[in-house]
């Protein structure tokens, strides 16, 4: 099958000869001819089959035709979860629609609002967003809704995980109700639920599920005992004649900077590409990248989905993904359009639970390879166990996170309270097992000098008492009181003051007899 027999119109297959495109891949070949009859479709397929123009050609040809309603509101919405990827569907939009002068703008986080203001106030045929960006505009009313006629949901999966679809609900109820609603993504586990809430007796097609092997992408296995030995085995592998292009995944943004300045102070023409870079040094970096002027990107995963460069040779995971379906988006930004790619993958004792569930995740169990002169020194335990997965079971029970094991270390292959009830060599003297020892008799005593309750053994109620009439009579020894005196009573207004002198009869506080008190200036 051909795309001229897809019966797309002539200016996008025209476009796709230029692009060099002859023959659909399986999704295309399932997902467009639905779509050109107006149904709705919830489509998945492994990274690297060609799901952007699944939805993008049918879109396109949907514009061939004139719509009844002229506005400059959009008729194509696209929603995608990462700036990346909308810049990738903002980049195959316009070269199968070249032809079509179809006007195609991407709005995503990171980007001044006045530039995409300007670019909302034209006229504008397909629009390419992001969720959160397309409510913002959205909300303060710069975004025509009156004439869309279709809806994109590209990588549901992802935006699932990324906590999107409270916006893509939102979106959804302002939308026009009259509309298709194209739903893709890698794979559709979680995914029919939200199909049910969106779209109208969708046509489900599922071309490969996320299990499928990359039969084109040569993965690899390769244990290391710590950073200095990985970023040795790094440097060796780069190196090598058959690396083009390399993308290298860390598992934190900061990680992927020093690593990046590192490999640059090493000689390699390094870049790095996370979530924390501004929009503009985000496209800066993938342009140099599509232009061979990038030859290794440290990434995180903010990179695994949406780069498409036919040039990348070989992924590296320095750090293993958290989640096993982020592997498989990972492994597939090689071996694109049917390339080859080769895939490696970096792990110690500590990651074999990452390992194992990517294993299982995929269905194919990644082979450990050595290269001569960087041999791992700690044996690696992955062997396979009594059940068939790695990390084997001793007494029926799981293994411990990493590391030794307890039954490899010397004399450390008995329980606590069993090593020395076991070990018969010991002398009669032995210590006897923890729980069997008999304990000694509590004391009830207290100590001649320990305090009670963090006060003396000679305290009682009284104390307090004895205290304060001590302090009282050492205040009254410094601060004599005249003998007689009925007013000495605490608080008293008249009671004397100063010097302890009697106020004589008839003269008022100030009073000094009319005499005036004399003045020193000096």
């Amino acid at each position: 099958m051909s795309f001229a027999d897809l019966n797309l119109d002539p200016s996008i297959l025209r476009a796709l000869t230029d692009a060099g495109y002859e023959n659909p891949t399986p999704i295309q070949a399932q997902s467009i001819p639905e779509a050109l009859q107006g149904r709705d479709i919830m489509a998945s397929a492994q990274t690297g089959t060609g799901k952007t123009a699944a939805f993008t050609l049918p879109a396109l040809n949907l514009l061939a035709t004139q719509h009844p309603v002229r506005s400059r509101g959009p008729r194509i919405l696209v929603l995608t979860p990462t700036r990346e990827l909308a810049a990738q569907v903002n980049d195959a939009a316009r070269k199968y629609g070249k032809f079509l002068r179809a006007r195609c703008i991407s709005i995503v986080g990171g980007m001044p609002y006045p530039l995409q203001n300007k670019l909302l106030s034209q006229p504008l045929d397909i629009l390419v967003a992001t969720p959160g960006r397309f409510i913002d505009h959205l909300e303060r009313g710069r975004i025509d809704l009156s004439r869309l006629q279709m809806l994109v949901l590209d990588e549901a999966d992802r935006m699932l995980d990324m906590g999107f679809m409270p916006d893509v609900e939102r979106i959804c109820e302002a939308l026009p109700a009259e509309r298709q609603t194209l739903l893709f993504s890698a794979t559709l586990d979680g995914i029919m639920d939200i199909g049910k809430r969106f779209l109208r007796n969708p046509v489900t097609i599922q071309v490969a599920g996320q299990k499928e092997r990359h039969a084109n992408i040569e993965q690899r296995l390769h244990f290391v005992d710590d950073m200095n030995h990985k970023n040795k085995l790094l440097e060796h592998l780069l190196i090598a004649p058959d690396v083009n292009q390399t993308i290298i995944f860390t598992s934190t943004k900061r990680h992927a900077d020093l690593l990046a300045e590192d490999l640059y102070a090493a000689g390699h023409s390094t870049a790095a590409l996370h979530g924390d870079m501004t929009q503009g040094a985000r496209n800066r970096t993938l342009t140099k990248l599509r232009h061979g002027d990038v030859k290794v990107l440290v990434a995180t995963d903010v990179a695994a989905r949406g780069i498409d460069v036919q040039g990348i040779s070989h992924v590296i995971n320095y750090d293993l993904p958290k989640f096993a379906e982020d592997y498989v988006h990972r492994i597939g930004r090689t071996g694109r359009a049917n390339n080859t790619g080769v895939a490696i993958s970096f792990a110690s004792n500590a990651d074999r639970h990452l390992l194992r569930k990517i294993e299982q995740y995929t269905g194919q169990k990644l082979q450990a390879e050595v290269i001569a002169g960087f041999e791992p020194k700690r044996a690696a335990r992955m062997d396979d166990g009594a059940d068939g997965k790695r990390g084997g079971r001793r007494n029926g029970k799981p293994q411990g996170k990493g590391g030794f094991r307890r039954d490899d270390r010397p004399g450390q292959n008995k329980s606590f309270g069993e090593r020395a009830a076991r070990e018969g060599s010991r002398d009669a003297g032995q210590r006897e097992a923890f729980g069997n020892k008999p304990r000694a008799p509590r004391q009830t005593e207290q100590k001649q000098d320990k305090e009670v309750n963090g006060n003396s053994k000679h305290y009682n109620k009284d104390t307090d008492f004895q205290f304060a009439r001590a302090l009282a009579d050492e205040f009254g020894q410094r601060r004599p009181r005249p003998a007689g005196n009925n007013q000495e009573r605490f608080g008293n207004p008249n009671g004397n003051r100063g010097n302890n002198k009697p106020r004589p009869a008839g003269k008022s506080f100030g009073d000094n007899g009319g005499a005036k008190r004399p003045r020193s200036f000096a």
